[in-house]
């Protein structure tokens, strides 16, 4: 396994997304388990998960509680793996998501999530998405009294804009390590944020890296075969699966680049971790930097 910096320490270059683990069509315990195990096996170190990971609206919380009794199981020593929870939005059981980023709200989540978790301070907590309703000073202010109390160790913010990377940025200071935005082979609207990111020493998380991928594994554009896009044919170059290449492109597009993506069986973590060994050339990079997958 290859490391990047998060939160002031290094971490899998690779990630695990756990929200699949926990909402609709999950698998079973046994299986979430096997696949939260096979991502520490491949030497895995940052799981992604969420208050709000869950189906039904009495389990808030499940995907917390789901890798807290992952790691106790593992029978090795977890200490070294970084969980990174969010906090600000809920899911009511209709499949909606509802976003509530009060200051109040914030430090009770951030306190819930401590508990389920079940550690002293929580590794890297992250405000899920703002809150139009509430001014973004304000929720980035209860990340500043959570992290002041010791409840948590270090802060990210998921789904902003620049200005408002500045602006957390200014109030956290050094206590501010980490952005999460959609990036991926097909959506890559956050680029001005990425390099931000970067100048700012900040941490990158795409979430839903792999968009776009499978569905292009069905027909890639124009009608053409999937072997004729440039993601599957370049995979088939290099004998590896089109989401294997998909994250080493991901990797090779900025050093602030932490890619977590989903999984829901331990085949899929452990083929994405091994995207960390695939070096993709100048010219395959190029032209991946001008192909969308489908």
């Amino acid at each position: 396994m290859k490391y990047r910096t998060l939160a002031h320490t290094a971490v899998s270059a690779i990630g695990l997304g756990a929200m699949p683990l926990s909402i609709e069509h999950r698998p079973d315990e046994a299986r979430a388990v096997a696949t939260l195990h096979a991502a520490l096996d491949a030497g895995v170190t940052l799981i992604d998960t969420a208050d709000s990971y869950h189906w039904h609206a009495a389990e808030a919380g499940h995907n917390e509680l789901l890798i807290a009794r992952a790691l106790a199981r593992y029978g090795a020593d977890t200490s070294h793996v970084l969980v990174a929870t969010k906090g600000g939005r809920g899911r009511p059981g209709d499949g909606s998501w509802t976003v509530t980023a009060t200051p109040d709200h914030l430090k009770r989540a951030a306190e819930a999530s401590l508990g389920r978790l079940g550690v002293d301070a929580i590794g890297l907590y992250q405000l899920h998405k703002p809150d139009p309703a509430v001014p973004w000073a304000d929720s980035v202010g209860a990340l500043r009294e959570l992290l002041d109390a010791g409840t948590v160790r270090a802060v990210g913010i998921s789904n902003v804009t620049t200005d408002q990377i500045r602006q957390a940025h200014q109030i956290l200071g050094d206590g501010l390590v980490s952005v999460q935005n959609r990036y991926s082979p097909a959506v890559r609207d956050s680029e001005p944020e990425l390099r931000l990111s970067e100048q700012l020493g900040l941490a990158f998380l795409p979430w839903s890296p792999l968009g776009g991928i499978s569905r292009s594994s069905l027909d890639g554009p124009s009608g053409l075969a999937p072997a004729a896009t440039a993601f599957h044919r370049i995979a088939a170059g290099h004998g590896v699966s089109p989401q294997r290449l998909a994250l080493a492109w991901l990797l090779a597009r900025s050093p602030a680049m932490i890619p977590v993506p989903g999984a829901s069986r331990p085949s899929s973590i452990t083929d994405s971790a091994r995207a960390v060994e695939l070096t993709l050339t100048p010219r395959e990079l190029a032209e991946l930097g001008d192909a969308l997958p489908g």
